[in-house]
């Protein structure tokens, strides 16, 4: 395709977009890297925050190239980037890279040859095959979250609001809270953002937000895990079956032949697969135990939507509980929280956390070290209470 094409899409890309807002990850990124890599959710600002990138960047316009792989027909990427380089292109900037095949062998080429800076995004599903492209010891890759509680805040009134360490609000959260109510009061925004705030397209369009977000969600299911992993079509309603039967469930306690026979497969390890296809495309998150370690086949303790939208997109009702712990594990890394035999989670290796409403009270933790109660429904905690809004100050 003639760089024209593609310049053409560029400038096109750039004025579709607005620029006003930087997400957290900015300041997070070493951009000093040759080859860095941006994953996570469909919908969660991947394209909005590379063509900030792209447009900030100080290099002339002639030296950078912005495409969309799922949406231009290529030959090949190294060839792209080798014509690019050849005409003084520096800085190459690769949209939705897991809608092509090989990315990884490409990827590795453009690396190891050519004099120029590649950033690329990719779906949470984005599997990178170590053993074809060898791209553990090149890329660096960043997981992009949706929306905070503080980010949509940010949004919704244009007023900056500080993000806080896990340590800070575990040591300082009754200053902390003083601080942010000084210039907000959170409850006024919560509702909203537990519904609709976690992803940033909901400011595009807040009437056709539910509707866009089923349509995100069936994407992922129906385009993305298909196109990453191995699994057949007619499969994919199972998929859908599993999301809905964790939806309407308290922080699902998975009972496996029970769940095995209401999505139709008697195979535990294909269910298993189907858990983690949901969790790298960002609608699953899994609790496992530690001890069990990571493996796929290792049955997760509880199961979980990705965040608390989904809950509202899917469900016509949503259990109370069960969204304090999806708003909970929804502000974490995936690696950070592991299932607790007192509490709900375990943070960090270090910290058992009890979650709840107002009034939970600390009976089931009373005698762990390091523990706390997070509680819904407070302004400000007290001692190793701690209100639930204030983890969406984390980032």
């Amino acid at each position: 395709m003639p760089f024209q094409t593609l310049k053409n899409y560029q400038a096109s890309y750039l004025n579709m977009y607005d620029f006003s807002y930087k997400r957290y990850l900015h300041n997070k990124v070493d951009f000093t890297q040759k080859l860095i890599g941006i994953i996570g959710a469909r919908g969660s600002g991947k394209t909005t925050f590379l063509l900030q990138y792209l447009k900030e960047n100080k290099l002339p316009f002639s030296k950078k190239l912005y495409f969309s792989a799922d949406s231009i027909s290529l030959d090949s990427l190294f060839d792209v980037a080798y014509k690019f380089s050849r005409s003084g292109g520096k800085l190459l900037i690769i949209d939705e890279i897991h809608k092509y095949k090989n990315f990884e062998i490409e990827l590795k080429k453009i690396y190891d040859m050519l004099d120029m800076q590649i950033i690329f995004s990719g779906s949470s599903a984005l599997k990178l095959d170590h053993a074809k492209g060898d791209l553990s010891r090149r890329a660096i890759i960043y997981q992009m979250k949706g929306l905070s509680f503080r980010e949509f805040i940010e949004l919704k009134t244009d007023i900056e609001l500080k993000a806080y360490t896990l340590e800070d609000i575990l040591t300082n959260h009754e200053d902390i809270a003083y601080e942010i109510l000084e210039k907000i009061k959170p409850f006024e925004y919560w509702d909203e953002y537990i519904k609709y705030g976690y992803y940033p397209f909901y400011f595009e369009n807040q009437q056709t937000y539910p509707i866009r977000l089923k349509e995100t969600i069936n994407t992922v299911v129906e385009v993305d895990i298909p196109s990453i992993f191995s699994i057949d079509y007619d499969k994919i309603i199972n998929l859908k079956k599993l999301i809905e039967l964790v939806c309407l469930s308290n922080p699902f306690k998975i009972n496996i032949k029970e769940l095995s026979t209401k999505i139709g497969t008697k195979d535990y390890a294909t269910l298993y697969r189907y858990m983690e296809y949901l969790k790298r495309g960002k609608i699953f998150n899994l609790l496992r135990a530690k001890s069990k370690g990571d493996s796929i086949l290792v049955k997760p303790e509880k199961l979980y939507l990705a965040n608390t939208n989904l809950h509202f997109a899917y469900c016509n009702q949503s259990e109370v509980g069960t969204v304090r712990e999806v708003f909970f594990m929804s502000m974490f890394e995936d690696n950070e929280l592991e299932s607790s035999k007192n509490g709900d989670f375990i943070v960090k290796d270090i910290y058992t956390i009890e979650v709840g409403g107002k009034n939970k009270s600390f009976k089931q933790i009373k005698d762990i070290k390091n523990s706390f109660v997070v509680a819904d429904d407070i302004e400000v905690g007290s001692g190793n209470k701690i209100p639930l809004w204030l983890f969406g100050f984390l980032y």
